[in-house]
């Protein structure tokens, strides 16, 4: 039941970004304060009846849900009625724990781009973004580290410097990261001055090198736990993009949604409480939401304009189909072979795989929609002048997300002197593993990888910030908020089944909600990361391995719940076996669940105890089966995860056809005095500089 309480709080019109606009001078953490400092928490008794409308929504409860989210022209469906009620009844427990302005939680946009790929295609895309702004860029990591991963940013900052002095403007740009700090002991939000962060471990520009951006710098740390774990780009308040991804070299796979529409007023808000402090300076944007004005009413066609040498088109109108599906040397009617389902006339033959789906989990994988057109895929460029790559040391900015898709694409195609599987290969390895061999056979049509995947889709759906606020003291009390309820809600509510890819899977109440909704009837597919922060997993408090929780899961099961649970160690696009994460070679950072196969929640937040428990996560929940669809076929083509890496659903045990299990795991069973392993990986998970 949603409290009178929190519905007044969301269907106000008050929010930090509006106070903020009406006066510049205003911190937003101030602003915050004025708004729902009073409402730092609710009742006992209120959060006992919400918790006992968990099972059984009736029709008022949906409709009181509806009225707290500004949906504009969509409807959303009950499913997400249903998970966005659980969300906002955490509400009367905090309102913080939103970390957005109520009015604000629930919103509509779309997504016209996701990316499921290494970490420097994510970051081609996001310095697209920056050379394009016109007025202002708002980036948040987690951890930032002078790598082949923040020159692309660093970069991008120098050109769009170049572009804005062209033009006579200049930019105001925020950088919000944690790096970990004494300092944060006494005051958790602090700006960095300049020689800090043009040092050598940090290696952003000197005011010289961009004379035409004011750039300010944050370091934020909520001791002793809360960990700043928000990973996010707003430029010009008009488009967004939310990722898996810190901004360093590692050999991860990540996922990153762009998004356009209203829910951007939504991000920036949460943007504008996370800095806090006084924005200087402040944000041009601060008075011109995207609501009001930013890209425009959604639907409107794309125009450019040209200024100066070299400018980059200049999107002021939201991004349409066309402008995603229609790379370069396309017809119209070719990129509309995007919009239709395009099955595989030739897909791989399971029969001859080592290992393979089991029929619940091949009958989903291929219930998704190509996001990339067959034509696109087998000509993603000229054949006698193929785009090249996009890399620090010979960048190629394109002007829409169009040119973007083709560029990748042709880095992951045959090309003389290398096969589809070489080039994939070469692209999975990057900047860390130069040289390691893949070890997969060639790929069927229809199997190819696709990194970036468009969705054709212009109309603006359901979206909903699920997010929690970050509790620093080392205790388990900080479990009752939007992203948790939201997760736990879907194994509740869904009908059909619950896909969940992370790094790591093992926080005490997730697990049990699995089994729950395996034994009665889910299907649950886990893609999960092979020893992945094991020893920080190991001390005590932390909910253990991936392995021990598997072997936890499959165990407990009855013989019908075990057929429910898919659970599939994480294997690279290039590979046949899964390699455990401490190598190093090929881990999978991606952070995503899908429920139905219509309602996506991606973002920040792990399935571990540190996510659950501790770090500020940002998360976005939608309703449209049309982005799912284009999810559920991307995370198939772009790893090998469904075809090696099925583990035993009699102990959760990974076996080769030997009867092998992976080499240098730590297995189900680590020790007596496994604990001792974990400080180390602890601290460096604090700080920001572990597997994170």
């Amino acid at each position: 039941m949603i409290s009178p309480k929190v519905h007044q709080l969301c269907t106000g019109t008050e929010t930090v970004s509006s106070l903020v606009a009406k006066d510049p001078q205003l911190p937003p953490g101030d602003a915050w304060k004025k708004l729902y400092g009073g409402h730092a928490a609710g009742s006992k008794e209120s959060i006992a009846t919400a918790r006992e409308h968990r099972e059984a929504h009736t029709a008022e409860d949906l409709k009181r849900a509806r009225e707290c989210g500004k949906w504009g022209p969509t409807e959303p469906s009950e499913l997400f009625l249903k998970l966005y009620h659980d969300a906002l009844c955490t509400l009367d427990h905090s309102v913080a724990s939103a970390m957005v302005s109520p009015p604000l939680m629930g919103s509509c946009g779309t997504i016209p781009l996701t990316v499921i790929s290494v970490v420097p295609d994510i970051m081609r895309h996001m310095s697209n973004m920056i050379v394009r702004a016109d007025k202002e860029v708002f980036l948040a990591t987690n951890y930032w580290q002078n790598s082949v991963a923040s020159k692309y940013i660093t970069n991008a900052m120098k050109e769009l410097s170049r572009r804005a002095g062209e033009r006579g403007v200049k930019i105001v740009m925020k950088i919000l990261y944690d790096r970990g700090s004494p300092r944060q002991v006494v005051q958790p939000h602090y700006l960095v001055k300049q020689k800090e962060y043009m040092g050598k471990e940090v290696g952003m520009p000197s005011p010289e090198e961009i004379p035409n951006i004011d750039l300010q710098v944050m370091n934020y740390h909520k001791p002793m736990l809360g960990t700043f774990h928000c990973k996010y780009l707003i430029v010009d308040r008009k488009v967004a993009v939310l990722q898996s991804n810190n901004i360093q070299d590692n050999d991860n796979v990540e996922m990153m949604t762009h998004l356009e529409g209203p829910i951007v007023d939504s991000l920036y808000d949460m943007a504008l409480i996370s800095w806090s402090l006084k924005l200087t300076p402040s944000l041009p944007s601060s008075d011109h939401p995207e609501v009001e004005g930013g890209l425009g009413p959604i639907g409107d066609e794309t125009t450019t304009e040209e200024s100066g040498d070299n400018r980059a088109d200049v999107v002021t109108g939201p991004t349409t189909v066309e402008s995603v599906v229609h790379p370069v040397g396309q017809t119209s009617s070719q990129a509309n072979e995007a919009m239709t389902d395009n099955k595989s006339t030739d897909q791989l033959n399971y029969q001859s795989q080592v290992k393979g789906p089991d029929e619940a989990t091949k009958a989903y994988l291929y219930s998704g929609q190509q996001g990339v057109s067959a034509a696109q895929i087998s000509h993603p460029s000229p054949e006698d002048a193929p785009l090249p790559e996009h890399t620090t040391d010979d960048p190629h900015y394109d002007t829409d997300i169009a040119g973007e898709i083709a560029r990748v694409q042709t880095s992951v195609s045959p090309k003389p002197g290398l096969t589809r599987m070489e080039a994939i290969t070469k692209h999975l390895n990057h900047t860390k593993n130069v040289g390691f061999a893949g070890t997969a056979p060639p790929r069927g049509t229809g199997e190819e990888m696709t990194p970036y995947i468009p969705h054709p889709t212009s109309e603006p759906f359901p979206i909903a910030m699920v997010c929690r606020e970050p509790h620093g003291t080392p205790n388990h009390e900080s479990v009752y908020n939007p992203q948790n309820e939201v997760w736990l809600s879907a194994l509740r509510n869904a009908t059909k089944n619950v896909f969940i890819q992370s790094p790591t899977l093992n926080a005490a109440p997730l697990v049990p909600a699995i089994i729950e909704a395996c034994e009665r009837g889910i299907d649950v597919f886990c893609y999960i990361c092979l020893g992945y922060n094991d020893t920080g997993e190991l001390l005590p408090g932390q909910g253990g391995t991936n392995e021990m929780i598997v072997h936890k899961m499959y165990t407990t099961l009855s013989d019908k719940g075990k057929e429910r649970l898919h659970y599939y160690w994480y294997i690279g696009a290039d590979q046949t076996v899964p390699i455990v994460a401490k190598k190093k070679k090929r881990s999978c950072h991606v952070k995503v669940m899908i429920v139905d196969e219509h309602i996506g929640i991606q973002g920040n937040g792990n399935q571990d105890t540190q996510s659950w428990y501790h770090s500020q996560e940002i998360n976005v929940m939608f309703d449209s089966a049309t982005v799912c669809k284009g999810w559920i076929d991307g995370i198939r083509r772009n790893q090998n995860t469904h075809l090696y890496g099925p583990v035993d659903k009699t102990d959760g045990i990974w076996r080769d056809e030997n009867g092998n299990q992976p080499q240098d795991v730590i297995g189900i069973d680590p020790g007596k005095f496994s604990w001792a392993k974990g400080f180390m990986g602890a601290i460096e998970r604090v700080r920001g500089t572990g597997d994170f």
